[in-house]
């Protein structure tokens, strides 16, 4: 986390996500949705057991980038090009996913660590490493 500051430059609104995250204590933030800007960045968090592969889904979003953050715990997490993954659900205006059958990477989040995902990034959020273990994660939705 202490490197976000390195990723503002990127989108306008991420100055404010950054400016949410050294001020708040964002681990001990209770589960729920957090207004930062209205409906163009807020944060929701969520305590949640992390599940095996065969059971998470590749998704993207349009309306929103996200940024996820390790509070406790740790998980596997799938990434994919846009470009090589196929769409199997389309896209719901309301959910603001869809979702995709691809072939990606994976690699460790750890507490403490975040991801951002534009659009284009298709990504697979929540597995397991070895066994399901409880996480505490942060999602911060930024309007693109």
């Amino acid at each position: 986390m202490q490197n976000f500051k390195q990723y503002t430059g990127f989108h306008p609104r991420l100055e404010q996500a950054a400016q949410f995250i050294a001020n708040e204590n964002w681990k001990t933030l209770e589960p729920g949705k957090y207004e930062i800007d209205g409906d163009n960045i807020f944060a929701i968090v969520q305590h949640y057991e992390t599940k095996p592969r065969e059971q998470g889904f590749w998704e993207a979003h349009e309306r929103y980038m996200d940024i996820q953050i390790i509070a406790e715990g740790e998980e596997s997490f799938g990434y994919a090009p846009i470009g090589q993954a196929v769409v199997t659900r389309p896209y719901d205006s309301d959910s603001d996913y869809a979702i995709f059958d691809a072939t990606g990477d994976f690699f460790l989040l750890k507490e403490g660590h975040f991801i951002l995902a534009a659009p284009q990034d298709v990504h697979m959020p929540g597995l397991a490493i070895d066994t399901p273990q409880p996480v505490k994660k942060i999602v911060i939705k930024v309007k693109v």
